[in-house]
C-alpha cells in the first residue's frame, strides 16, 4: 500500500516561503507523474503543481506560475514543493499524489498558513 508523508509546512507572513517535502512508499516511484494539491477551508481540492516521472518537465496554474516550483528526487522517493512570495490565498491543507486519476490513498497533508 502506498503512503504518502507530507511536512514542511507552518505559520509564514505574506511575501514569505517555504518548502514543502513529501515522502513517497512506492517501489515504482520514479514510473509516475507527480503533482501537490491544496485544499482551502470550504473548498473543493485543487492542483498547484506537476512533475512528469523524469522531473523533465512542470506545469502549474496561474494562481501559482512563477512563485511555486516542484521538483522531485527519484532516488529518495522525494517530491518538493518550493513556495515563494507566499500571499493570504496559498493557506491552504497541501497534499502530494500522483498527477493522474485515480490517485493513491490521501497522506494527512501539511497545514500552510499565511498571515498578514
Amino acid at each position: 500500500q502506498v503512503q504518502l508523508v507530507e511536512s514542511g509546512g507552518g505559520l509564514v507572513q505574506v511575501g514569505g516561503s517555504l518548502r514543502l517535502s513529501c515522502a513517497a512508499s512506492v517501489r515504482t516511484f520514479g514510473s509516475w507523474s507527480m503533482a501537490w494539491f491544496r485544499q482551502a477551508p470550504g473548498k473543493e481540492r485543487e492542483f498547484v503543481a506537476g512533475i512528469s516521472a523524469s522531473g523533465g518537465s512542470t506545469d502549474y496554474p496561474d494562481s501559482v506560475k512563477g512563485r511555486f516550483t516542484i521538483s522531485r528526487d527519484n532516488a529518495k522517493k522525494m517530491v518538493y514543493l518550493q513556495m515563494n512570495s507566499l500571499k493570504l490565498e496559498d493557506t491552504a491543507v497541501y497534499y502530494c499524489n500522483k498527477r493522474a486519476e485515480p490517485q493513491w490513498t490521501w497522506g494527512q497533508g501539511t497545514q500552510v498558513t499565511v498571515s498578514s
